[in-house]
């Protein structure tokens, strides 16, 4: 049983991980690339650089500091989180049961730019298996994305539901082992529905080489649950129930809990200034409160 797994590499994720180094929590830090930080070509207004530094180079800059203060970084995709007193955390590369969870794997992604996606939200669109495959028993599903977050949130569905199909918009489909799931990999032209989602329409694959094959093919669905890319900070603490703002972001309290107890959040995810200093500060909190809950639930 871990004492702290830490999501994220980047500033809040490697800041919260030498504090928790340093508080003897031994955490293990969880990492699927740099992120945001890729897209810095200098930074120059934060404390101590005398040169400015390209956001790679502070990433790997973290990185070695944090490995050579002993912390154990492991290269993995998150899938999930269960649990609640205590967690499991759902990884590419197995799965890590753990007291407490800091969530730092920066902000919210944007949705696709599919027609009638922004429409359909709460009317048959979702970003959470977990949260809403309740509603779906028996009936006609589609995931959209082509990546092993796509493939983790179909699988969920299949508990509810033998009819899934894994759109991936036109992508070549990324999954890592094989699965019994439909797969299709047109272009996806729009959702559709009245009141509520009625299904897909289709950019058929014959018709950019026939000019008589119909442009679009409509595919019904009852839910479309979108999960691209790689489950990030929002999409976790709402598969597990964590209160979201407005705006989409983790709500956390002075102290970077979540409503969740044990479950942490720093960084992006949580909104406002979205600057290296910022994440550092939260990541640094986040470390010492989930350490003082560690300890406390060790005693209890």
């Amino acid at each position: 049983m871990e004492n702290i797994v830490i999501i994220g590499a980047g500033p809040a994720g490697i800041s919260a991980a030498l504090y928790a180094a340093r508080g003897n929590m031994n955490p293990l830090v969880i990492n699927n690339g740099i992120g945001a930080l890729e897209k810095a070509e200098k930074i120059e207004n934060y404390y101590g650089l005398e040169q400015p530094l390209s956001g790679k180079e502070l990433y790997e800059r973290g990185i070695s500091q944090a490995e050579a203060l002993g912390v154990r970084i492991l290269d993995a995709e998150v899938l999930g989180i269960s649990g609640f007193d205590t967690f499991t955390v759902k990884t590419t590369a197995g799965d890590f049961d753990t007291v407490s969870v800091i969530l730092a794997t920066g902000g919210k992604r944007s949705a696709p730019k599919i027609p009638g996606l922004k429409e359909f939200e709460g009317r048959g669109v979702s970003y959470c298996a977990v949260c809403d495959a309740f509603f779906y028993r028996g009936k006609e599903v589609a995931v959209v994305g082509n990546g092993e977050f796509a493939l983790h949130e179909a699988e969920e569905l299949r508990n509810v539901t033998q009819d899934v199909t894994i759109y991936t918009d036109g992508k070549e489909p990324e999954f890592s082992r094989e699965h019994p799931i439909a797969v299709n990999t047109m272009k996806i032209q729009a959702i559709e529905g009245d009141d509520k989602v009625s299904g897909l329409l289709m950019q058929s694959d014959t018709a950019a080489q026939d000019a008589e094959a119909p442009e679009n093919s409509f595919y019904p669905a009852d839910g479309v649950f979108v999960a691209l890319g790689t489950a990030g900070s929002t999409e976790i603490a709402r598969q597990m129930g964590a209160e979201i703002t407005d705006k989409g972001n983790i709500k956390t309290d002075e102290e970077m809990a979540t409503t969740i107890p044990g479950l942490f959040a720093a960084g992006d995810c949580t909104g406002g200034l979205l600057q290296v200093s910022k994440a550092v500060y939260e990541g640094s909190m986040a470390a010492i409160s989930a350490g003082k809950y560690v300890r406390h639930k060790k005693v209890s």
